[in-house]
């Protein structure tokens, strides 16, 4: 997510780390290159052209303080920027009405749509302990009412009994009165989707949100389609009122421009991003966060709540702690590394660690699998225990054996050793600028930037 974004404007930071001090040439350069990479990441040109109106008056409207690196400064100003844009801050679903909630589902066929309501049924039955009812109204895509069905089964759900020839409206009707008899607490309308927007669309979508009166009307986009997904929002926003936005496959978009453009676009907030194909890879849509893994800050917080939900509390504890004092050795690696695989993949892992977007070169074109997680895991086995504590101690003889007895080569250890040097420093700067808020605080992990160690 956001690759392309935001390996080009750590390339327009580390030009800045060499100066004392900014001076307004300075600003106007660094901001013509974010231009370029905002642009090139697909972002709306509206909404660029207003990101660096602010951007340029934060820049040359604050005093420049030498003890403060000029990178550290703009990522500080950037980082901020990206925030307000995104939304500024987490935007919860409106649930404050009489049960059943209505929320209904709205987007262009393909979207992930119907997939984006068991989700977000999934998300709700777990983390917020609601009775959830799902109806598709979608009665002209093949096997549509049945595939919601089938999802409903997959996440241990509810869904409206299919009715053959029943019409949308009909649907809604009997969708609102069984979820009332039945006492749930949600009712999430599957909408039908079309190819591209039609006057027949609105006009079911317009009947169907007046019957059903949704407290949230979502609108599902497909990220990956970048610019039309934005105009895609702008008309369904235009045409029938949305109060918020699902993204999907946003883990698979390197550019990120839709999810930078929409929010701005719409003035309605991102609530939720698909980050996975599993019925339970549904976020909610946290600004800030995304806003760290733009500018290559990571997402611990992110890191530890995955962690938190496939190993006990206890060591999830002691991960959390030992992360944000900078301690790392390659037992915790190996301990990460055998979770990963429940926790969406070594890709999705690193994505989240603190100065890791720079290894994206290293990893790309490879296919990074469970085999390639079995296969770090068996270079760390093949360690002593005092080199998984002390990795300074691995030197060329030590590699030999290490690669030897995990049958691989001496470039796999190395490859593995450089992962691990990167994440361990990241987290020790954690520790140096106080935590996460500490870093914010000096200007948004400019640091990270800078070389690293190994």
């Amino acid at each position: 997510m956001f690759n392309d974004l935001s390996k080009n404007l750590s390339s327009v930071f580390r030009k800045l780390g060499g100066k004392g001090i900014l001076t307004e040439a300075d600003v106007d350069d660094a901001l013509r290159a974010v231009r370029t990479a905002l642009l090139q990441a697909d972002v709306a040109l509206e909404v660029v052209k207003d990101f660096l109106t602010k951007a340029r008056e934060h820049a040359i409207g604050e005093s420049v303080l030498r003890a403060i690196k000029p990178d550290q400064q703009v990522i500080k100003i950037v980082n901020d920027l990206l925030i307000e844009l995104l939304g500024g801050g987490v935007s919860e679903l409106n649930l404050a009405a009489s049960p059943p909630v209505v929320i209904l589902m709205a987007g262009l066929q393909g979207s992930g749509k119907t997939t984006s309501s068991a989700k977000l049924a999934k998300f709700l039955a777990d983390k917020q302990n609601k009775k959830t009812l799902l109806a598709s109204l979608d009665i002209y895509r093949p096997a549509a009412q049945e595939q919601l069905r089938i999802l409903a089964e997959q996440i241990g759900g509810a869904s409206l009994p299919i009715i053959a020839n029943e019409k949308p409206d009909a649907i809604t009707q009997r969708a609102i009165d069984t979820a009332k008899r039945e006492g749930f607490d949600v009712l999430i309308l599957d909408s039908a989707g079309r190819l591209s927007i039609d006057d027949e669309l609105m006009s079911e979508l317009a009947r169907v949100k007046k019957l059903a009166a949704p407290t949230e009307t979502l609108l599902v986009a497909d990220s990956l389609t970048g610019q039309d997904a934005v105009n895609t929002a702008r008309i369904f926003h235009d045409k029938i009122g949305i109060t918020g936005l699902v993204l999907t496959r946003l883990d698979g978009d390197g550019r990120g421009g839709a999810a930078l453009s929409m929010r701005h676009i719409t003035g309605q907030p991102i609530k939720f991003a698909g980050v996975g194909e599993k019925i339970d890879a549904l976020e909610i849509f946290d600004p800030a966060r995304i806003a760290g893994r733009i500018l290559d800050m990571g997402d611990v917080v992110a890191l530890v709540e995955k962690a938190a939900a496939t190993i006990d509390a206890a060591e999830a504890e002691k991960m959390a702690a030992a992360v944000m004092k900078g301690q790392f050795d390659l037992e915790m690696l190996k301990s990460q590394l055998k979770q990963m695989k429940s926790m969406g993949g070594l890709s999705s892992i690193l994505g989240m660690l603190p100065g890791m977007g720079q290894m994206g070169d290293m990893l790309k074109g490879q296919k990074i699998d469970d085999k390639v997680i079995d296969r770090q895991i068996a270079i760390i086995n093949s360690m002593t225990r005092a080199e998984r504590l002390d990795a300074d101690i691995i030197k060329a003889r030590r590699k030999i054996r290490i690669a030897n007895g995990a049958g691989v080569d001496v470039q796999a250890v190395n490859v593995l050793l450089k992962q691990f040097y990167t994440m361990q420093d990241a987290m020790k700067k954690l520790k140096r600028m106080g935590g996460a808020q500490g870093m914010m605080r000096a200007g948004g992990l400019g640091a990270l930037f800078g070389n690293q160690r190994r």
